[in-house]
């Protein structure tokens, strides 16, 4: 099947009039967005459909097949069952249309023969009012990213030039995509950076636009509640690091797992999740979460028995783990979650936060959402609050349990169906429109511009930070006053092969440090410590440290704290890009003073 992004910009740019088969005069259908949205950008679509023949459909006249249209087409646009595909394409051949495009879920090996015949360009399994709006930049504003890059300033609501020469290029190198992903020179000044669109709220053309906004027909800004220019363009980026369809960028961490699980539950659902996740999770998850009454299950996911016996129950949702913990450095084994959450027909989501993408892209090995705390390694400074949800776009709503947000009419946009309206892209869609819309946990435009500046540092940043922890492990390993240092990459950790399949680059900056003297060792080293700050952060270009046991996780039991690797002597360090030297050193004075 020939979908290159080039091919298809080609396509669009070449078309004017389509014949649309299957239209509906049902607005909530899929067929009416797709009309009235390509209507909107200056196509002709002429509706198809032997129930309507005769009426008029977004002004133009319903035809009952494509030989009875008596002008030239340029494209033929299905919305049909696979099994009727080969029929159509003949008649499409026929009438001597350029291209046979399938909708999403449409596929026909027999009518891509047929067009192939016909010397007829062939797109399957595709919206042209999704490619359009994705290759365009108008996607975009929802958080998804288009492919391709560009120093050129963007058109106005075009879609982009066929080749390289029309000014974009392609690149899956992450120290590229970091820089330049989602961000293109503003179209009306030039400016090269992106611009923080410190607005509460958007202007609408007319009010048709409005309403076409309000019905999700189209892309766009509304309140700054729910979408932001700058936002977007940090939303593109993340999710081209992880080469997913496309990202929600949201207030803070603990606001990414809410977003990304509050799709997938309901009263009386249960999340299974890692009994070492970060303190303050396990407190979301267990306390906080069950005001929604919503369940929560910790287990031992390196486990594989335990795990496939947890999510077996049928009130299970979802499985959540981090690919590297914070704050022991455990490696979680994602392929093996993945394969396990997928036989028993739930998706996969795994925190990142202590990895990024740089190290570790989960979405390869089979994870279906990926969360991040932004404040962390992403933005890098300490400075931006900020957490973001990805959605690979691969998991199928239909075919598993039950996800009724994604997979039924939804009351609140008169009976959508956000997975069938708007396929790949509907999760993040949702928590566009529903979850941002209802709970508001909106990241300031301010500090999505802070972390776009971040971002374009951080492949270097984490090169430093990967060196310096090593360094700083293997002296701590051999100093008389340190029991055990948990870090995945010194041989003698249980996770170091896990290491060595899941992240490039090396085990991460954040480890535990197990201190002899226990409880009062732990407090005095912290407080002694004169370079590395005593603070509750990570991922921070500064060295961080604190004593877990008496802050980050001191709501926990004395259980639950074990089970997370935090016992009273242990300190967790989130090592910095200073020089190796200074931090050891500063280490080993403090070390003096226990």
């Amino acid at each position: 099947m020939m979908d290159d992004d080039f091919l298809i910009a080609d396509i669009l740019a070449n078309t004017r009039t389509i014949a649309m088969v299957g239209a509906s005069a049902n607005w909530k259908r899929p067929s009416f967005f797709v009309m009235k949205y390509m209507q909107k950008q200056g196509f002709r679509v002429i509706p198809v459909n032997p129930g309507l023949a005769g009426q008029s459909l977004n002004g133009e006249k319903v035809y009952a097949s494509l030989s009875d249209i008596p002008d030239k087409i340029d494209m033929v646009d299905i919305f049909r069952r696979s099994e009727e595909c080969p029929e159509l394409a003949s008649q499409a051949a026929e009438i001597g249309t350029k291209t046979l495009w399938l909708q999403i879920g449409v596929m026909s090996d027999i009518a891509e023969e047929i067009a192939a015949a016909s010397q007829m360009q062939f797109i399957q399994n595709r919206c042209p009012k999704i490619e359009h709006s994705r290759l365009s930049g108008l996607l975009g504003l929802g958080g998804f990213y288009s492919g391709l890059l560009s120093a050129r300033r963007a058109p106005n609501r075009q879609p982009p030039a066929p080749t390289r020469d029309g000014g974009f290029v392609k690149s899956r190198h992450i120290e590229t995509l970091s820089i330049h992903a989602g961000s293109r020179p503003d179209a009306a000044a030039g400016a090269r950076i992106t611009p923080i669109y410190q607005s509460t709220a958007f202007t609408f053309d007319d009010g048709d636009h409005a309403a076409s906004l309000y019905n999700l027909q189209e892309p766009g800004n509304i309140y700054g509640r729910l979408s932001n220019p700058t936002t977007a363009v940090l939303e593109q980026r993340l999710a081209a690091l992880d080469d997913a369809v496309g990202a929600c960028c949201v207030a803070s961490g603990h606001a990414a797992q809410l977003v990304a699980l509050y799709p997938l539950m309901a009263p009386g659902r249960k999340i299974i999740a890692s009994n070492k996740l970060y303190g303050g999770s396990i407190t979301q998850f267990t306390r906080s979460f069950s005001q929604f009454g919503w369940q929560a299950e910790l287990v031992n996911v390196h486990d594989p028995k335990a795990v496939a016996e947890a999510v077996a129950k049928e009130e299970v949702a979802v499985l959540f783990a981090e690919s590297l913990a914070n704050p022991d450095g455990n490696v979680s084994d994602i392929k093996m979650l993945a394969d396990i959450a997928h036989e028993a027909g739930i998706p996969l989501v795994i925190d990142n936060t202590m990895a990024t993408p740089v190290m570790c892209q989960p979405g390869h090995y089979g994870a279906d959402i990926i969360v991040y705390s932004t404040t962390k390694f992403l933005s890098g400074h300490g400075n931006a609050l900020g957490g973001a949800v990805v959605d690979m776009g691969n998991f199928d709503w239909f075919a598993g349990r039950n996800y009724p947000a994604l997979s039924a009419p939804d009351p609140a946009y008169h009976g959508i169906t956000f997975a069938e309206t708007f396929g790949k892209h509907g999760f993040i869609t949702y928590c566009h429109a529903n979850v941002l819309r209802d709970l508001g946990a909106t990241l300031s435009p301010m500090n999505a511009f802070l972390t776009l500046t971040g971002l374009e540092t951080l492949p270097l940043r984490m090169r430093q930070h990967n060196e310096n922890a090593g360094k700083v492990a293997a002296f701590l390993a051999q100093h008389d006053k340190i029991s055990a240092v948990s870090w995945a990459g010194l041989p003698t950790s249980p996770y170091h092969q896990l290491a060595k399949k899941y992240l490039k680059g090396g085990a991460g900056s954040v480890f535990t440090a197990t201190l002899k003297g226990g409880y009062e060792a732990g407090s005095r080293l912290v407080a002694s410590c004169n370079l590395i700050s005593h603070l509750a952060n990570i991922g921070d270009t500064r060295s961080l440290i604190v004593h877990p046991a008496s802050t980050t996780h001191r709501q926990l039991t004395s259980e639950q704290r074990e089970a997370a690797g935090v016992g009273d002597g242990v300190i967790r360090l989130s090592i910095g890009i200073e020089h190796s030297e200074d931090i050891i050193a500063d280490l080993a004075a403090a070390l003096d003073e226990v």
